[in-house]
């Protein structure tokens, strides 16, 4: 710049600042006077809005970073949550110990989904080889990663096969995906706290202070879900699952409840997942890692917090720009309950079958359905066509009676294929949503398959919807060749449903027997087990040494 222009640019800026400096004056000058009970308060934000009204400060620039003081109002959704994660003192018996039976399970799952290499292909370190200091250890693996990528690689262990548990309202999905995110950041921080770092409150936490995080993990997911249907808006669920642990993480790291507030807004407006790869003909197994990835990003989003990133106090109504306008039509969320530990008490466990909670009961109506055909000296290979009548949501997520059934995505999500897998083979597994596997493959199971037809039944959508039922009910109806009609069987509540909670317990726990087995010796296994039966010697153990059990030299 030439000095000429230098010297006129000078000239306009002492301009510019002369004239606001008048016009700050004149509207200080010319506010009206209070009367001498006016809040003090009040008249200092008047006095302040008014001396904002024109300014070359950047720090009041509409690009830059204001002042705390300067900082708006959270959207009350945010306060709620924030609230709920400092000074909400978890107190329910009931849901302990169902978060006890939740950490069980949702290991024992994570550890199944190893022997399946199209899950183990995606864990790891980012660059192979690395390891990280007092970082999180992988159960089942030798890994030891950063709590980010730790995140990650436990999440989508968790979620892979979809067999860890359920929470079924206006919007689906899996609350304890929410332990990838945990569980990384607990071992983390207490690896690192026995080492004599200092992160949160620098202490090493307990399995106790994890099943709490996992009760308010649960509560905000699922209380958001209870009214709030973003499946409609074509937007994943795992959104809930990257709030509700951006908000119990930040706790665990030690966060203010006002850094609380600013990691939610962060989890918010971070880029939603779409559906696209839940739905033919784009079913893939994204679906299978999506909640890994999403734990991922809660923890990362909260490290950034930690470090001193604000957030946005209107991230929810902010008219044109906020989530509401943008991802949900314009609509506000609806909360049917405040915040407690309702969830948790009343989640589904997946018991019996790795399959798409929606389906559970009509496949074990199937599974009865076989007794009585054997009675008859009949078998799949005589019936002529199912009718299951069902309620919306399983028809809107996994109808897909005449949809190409071209990988383990499209099979674990159809009704049809799950049910008749079940007709002609009297069971339904894992492996059986494999390319190549006998089911897969079969004639008979994909001729069957496209004659099971679903309709709706209202009343079955109701008592899905209602919070004192939350039934998933599915009836099946099946015509044999020879023109016999079955005697409808009906099944409303599958095993694991709070209504058969103590039925489902020792099936609980057979399930995480046999799904940790393959991986450690007996005595490891036993100890486990054991440990797993004693709530009081589990409550108080540390989360890196109860981790330290589940590590492994190599991956099955």
């Amino acid at each position: 710049m030439s000095l000429a222009a230098r010297s006129v640019s000078r000239t306009a800026y002492r301009t510019l600042n002369t004239r606001a400096s008048a016009r700050v004056a004149g509207s200080l000058s010319a506010a009206p006077r209070f009367a001498a009970s006016t809040s003090p308060a009040i008249r200092t934000s008047f006095a302040a809005q008014q001396s904002r009204a024109f300014t070359m400060s950047p720090a009041l620039n509409s690009d830059a970073v204001a002042s705390p003081a300067a900082a708006r109002d959270y959207d009350g959704e945010i306060n709620d949550m924030a609230n709920y994660i400092h000074n909400y003192q978890v107190k329910s018996e009931l849901a302990l110990d169902t978060a006890r039976y939740i950490l069980l399970d949702t290991l024992g799952c994570g550890l199944k989904a190893l022997e399946f290499p199209h899950c183990t292909k995606l864990l790891g370190p980012v660059v192979e080889g690395t390891t990280v200091p007092n970082g999180t250890k992988v159960p089942g693996t030798p890994y030891q990663l950063d709590p980010v990528n730790g995140a990650f690689n436990i999440g989508a262990m968790i979620r892979w096969l979809d067999f860890n548990d359920c929470w079924l309202a206006a919007e689906w999905g899996h609350p304890s995906d929410n332990l990838g995110a945990i569980l990384a950041v607990a071992d983390w921080v207490s690896r690192t706290n026995r080492a004599g770092g200092n992160i949160g409150t620098g202490k090493i936490l307990t399995i106790k202070e994890v099943l709490e995080a996992m009760i308010k993990a649960h509560e905000i997911q699922g209380c958001m879900a209870l009214e709030n249907s973003f499946n409609k808006v074509g937007l994943d669920h795992v959104v809930l699952v990257k709030v509700a642990s951006t908000a119990v993480v930040s706790k665990m790291l030690g966060m203010t409840e006002a850094q609380t507030r600013d990691a939610i807004s962060q989890a918010f407006v971070d880029g939603q997942s779409l559906r696209t790869y839940r739905h033919s003909p784009n079913t893939m197994s994204r679906k299978s890692w999506a909640a890994g990835d999403a734990c991922q990003r809660a923890v990362n989003l909260c490290l950034k917090v930690l470090k001193g990133e604000g957030g946005m106090s209107t991230v929810l109504s902010a008219p044109t720009w906020g989530f509401y306008d943008v991802l949900f039509k314009g609509k506000k969320f609806e909360f049917q309950r405040p915040y407690g530990e309702y969830v948790m008490e009343n989640v589904l466990f997946k018991v019996s079958y790795p399959a798409e909670f929606h389906s559970q009961t009509a496949i074990e109506a199937a599974k009865r359905l076989n007794v009585k055909l054997r009675e008859m000296g009949k078998s799949a290979k005589d019936i002529k066509e199912v009718v299951n009548r069902t309620h919306e949501a399983c028809i809107r997520i996994i109808d897909k009676q005449f949809k190409p059934m071209d990988n383990f995505a499209d099979r674990d999500h159809c009704v049809q294929y799950m049910v008749s897998t079940m007709f002609v083979f009297n069971r339904l597994e894992a492996g059986d949503y494999v390319d190549g596997s006998e089911a897969a493959t079969s004639e008979l199971v994909e001729s069957l398959r496209q004659r099971i037809k679903c309709v709706e039944d209202e009343q079955f959508t109701a008592d899905y919807h209602n919070p004192d039922k939350r039934t998933i009910t599915n009836a099946l109806t099946v015509t044999l060749e020879d023109g016999t009609t079955l005697e409808e069987v009906v099944v409303e509540a599958p095993l694991g449903h709070k209504l058969r909670r103590e039925e489902a317990k020792p099936e609980i726990m057979d399930k995480y027997l046999r799904h940790i087995t393959p991986h450690f010796g007996k005595d490891r296994v036993k100890q486990l087990v054991d440990l797993g039966n004693d709530p009081k010697k589990l409550f108080a153990m540390e989360v890196d040494k109860y981790v330290d059990l589940y590590a492994t030299d190599k991956i099955l």
